[in-house]
């Protein structure tokens, strides 16, 4: 492979901005090639954001069998996500989709299965791993000092934060906050936790602020056809139970804290920022404490908040483009990945039917 990565961008809409301020920031990226269905919008993104020499597509398998490329990002609505990611996959090239994986399990099993068979990098959109008190946090669940866990509680909520656009629409996002900025929550858990087999799930959905005339934002109610709200409680491998709820609207200010419950210490984390648009696990860390006891004392030991260089977003792209250019592995496999959907996937079912749902999650 060439030293200067060859990238195309499928979906030019709105996180795409991102992935063009990203790819700017790394020299060893070339972005050839810009995708969108929405006719002509390709060709103003590039123009907008300073890429002269990319040509541009309407239909993504048109790029696919024009452009010599290594790799994609795919940054389409959500529904779109499984089936480009897979032809890609299928005509050589490396993919960073962004988040939530996929629409349903089964989707996210098959490109986890695509990647597996083309032998490239599938790596999913998970920003805040690249925070380093993100990497603190898994550091200390992963060290043993809270002995055995048996209690995880994470989520967040915006006090009013309803994204609008395509994000609302059940025919292009297919669901709403849960996998929206819950993925994130989940997998800040997840990953912690070393990605533990999710067992069961009961949960609870609803969608009051969205279809509430009172609360109209940037979006008609009657085009709301997702949920603002969920909550969850899962069972997880090696006698675990994991407490989700997550808002995109609510009257608070937060959801609160996501802590880690063991045997010989607790561990508790706050977002960086609450409000309107803060409180979801999509950035930075406010703080980490841990509770134990020593010398026979109930103690707090406070964890300093470390900064960090460049935005989370690019160093995501970053590591991405590196791992390509290097023949590596995904920085974020699809393959563990899919747990998080298998999550997700749980979530919807239990909250559509009102009862506990099991999770089987099929050989990759």
């Amino acid at each position: 492979m060439s030293k200067t990565v060859r990238i195309g961008i499928i979906g030019t809409g709105g996180i795409a901005r991102a992935y063009a301020r990203a790819y700017h920031a790394i020299p060893e990226v070339e972005v050839v090639g810009l995708c969108d269905i929405v006719p002509g919008r390709a060709e103003l993104f590039g123009e907008v954001q300073n890429f002269p020499e990319a040509q541009v597509f309407e239909d993504y398998r048109d790029m696919l069998d024009s452009l010599e490329m290594d790799a994609v990002s795919v940054s389409t609505p959500n529904l779109a996500h499984s089936f480009i990611t897979i032809d890609c996959l299928k005509a050589g090239l490396h993919v960073l989709c962004e988040k939530p994986m996929s629409v349903t399990l089964e989707e996210a099993v098959d490109m986890a299965k695509a990647a597996k068979k083309a032998e490239r990098i599938l790596s999913i959109g998970f920003q805040p791993r690249y925070d380093p008190n993100m990497q603190t946090i898994r550091e200390l669940v992963q060290s043993g000092v809270l002995g055995k866990i048996y209690y995880v509680e994470t989520g967040g909520g915006r006090r009013r934060g309803i994204p609008g656009g395509s994000f609302i629409k059940k025919d292009e996002a297919g669901f709403g906050a849960i996998a929206d900025i819950g993925c994130y929550s989940l997998d800040m858990a997840l990953n912690a936790l070393g990605y533990p087999k999710p067992l069961s799930v009961t949960a609870h959905s609803s969608d009051y602020f969205g279809k509430s005339s009172k609360y109209r934002g940037n979006w008609d109610p009657a085009d709301f056809g997702v949920e603002d709200f969920g909550t969850a409680f899962i069972r997880l491998e090696n006698d675990m139970v994991l407490y989700f709820k997550i808002s995109w609207a609510m009257h608070m200010d937060s959801m609160g804290s996501t802590f880690f419950l063991g045997t010989d210490a607790g561990l508790k984390c706050t977002p960086a920022s609450t409000g309107n648009w803060g409180g979801a696990w999509d950035g930075s860390v406010g703080s980490i404490t841990i509770y134990h006891d020593l010398e026979g004392h109930q103690t707090a030991s406070p964890i300093p908040i470390k900064p960090h260089g460049l935005t989370l977003f690019t160093e995501k792209v970053r590591d991405f483009v590196l791992n390509v250019q290097s023949g590596g592995k995904a920085p974020i496999p699809g393959e563990q990945i899919v747990r998080n959907q298998a999550v997700i996937d749980g979530i919807l079912r239990s909250a559509q039917s009102g009862k506990e749902v099991s999770i089987t999650i099929p050989e990759i």
